[in-house]
């Protein structure tokens, strides 16, 4: 059975609770690995956040913290869509920002500025429309969108099911041989709103502790 938020606002702690009550599984893993926790904000912002990712995407971990580190070096105040656009592109891709993410930022920056894309989305916004927002801009797409909203918003209530690390923690978890597709997944999570975000990062727990251990979680 699914939750009723009610009228409290959800959080994590009850969150944590409420997937162990509704599930075995999901309890003994809790007691395993313990409470998860918020990651700090990015210190710059959204918007930060959101650069970040794209600079990241498809790099290795060091490259994409050495590439990341000289464009924010380029800004020295707060990175802004207006510090950002006050950049020359030819500082940029000295940084070593790729043609297509060099694209997307500037994307990103317009939309910001010109509304389309909202930053301090209040939980009048709903996932779905600020996922619909972010996915209009360049490099964007959804999967990126959803760890916005998880790990920089905080919701609580996000399944990511194209996620390749859900779907093997889920399967691990749960049994499954194989792993479900996200098209088998999305309805999986039913059972566990408003908490899905919740459930995907144990998921992803669930990996990392097989990867260690020979320990059955079942």
């Amino acid at each position: 059975m699914g939750y009723n938020v009610g009228v409290a606002r959800p959080s994590l702690k009850a969150g944590i609770a409420a997937v162990a009550d509704a599930d075995p599984v999901l309890a003994r893993l809790i007691d395993t690995v313990g409470p998860i926790r918020h990651r700090p904000p990015n210190p710059d912002g959204p918007f930060g956040s959101l650069v970040r990712a794209i600079t990241y995407q498809q790099l290795a971990g060091r490259a994409a913290a050495a590439i990341h580190g000289r464009v924010r070096a380029l800004v020295p105040g707060p990175l802004t869509p207006e510090a950002i656009m006050a950049v020359p592109d030819e500082a940029l891709r000295g940084a070593g920002l790729s043609g297509a993410k060099l694209a997307s930022i500037r994307d990103l920056s317009v939309k910001v500025l010109d509304g389309t894309v909202v930053l301090e989305a209040s939980g009048r916004v709903s996932d779905e429309e600020i996922i619909e927002r972010l996915t209009t801009v360049r490099g964007i797409g959804r999967w990126t969108a959803e760890m916005h909203l998880m790990f920089e918003l905080r919701r609580l209530d996000v399944w990511p099911v194209d996620d390749l690390g859900v779907r093997q923690g889920y399967a691990i978890l749960w049994g499954l041989d194989p792993a479900p597709t996200p098209r088998e997944l999305q309805p999986l999570g039913e059972r566990f709103r408003p908490y899905r975000s919740v459930v995907a990062r144990y998921c992803w727990e669930a990996v990392g502790l097989a990867r260690a251990t020979d320990v059955a979680l079942r």
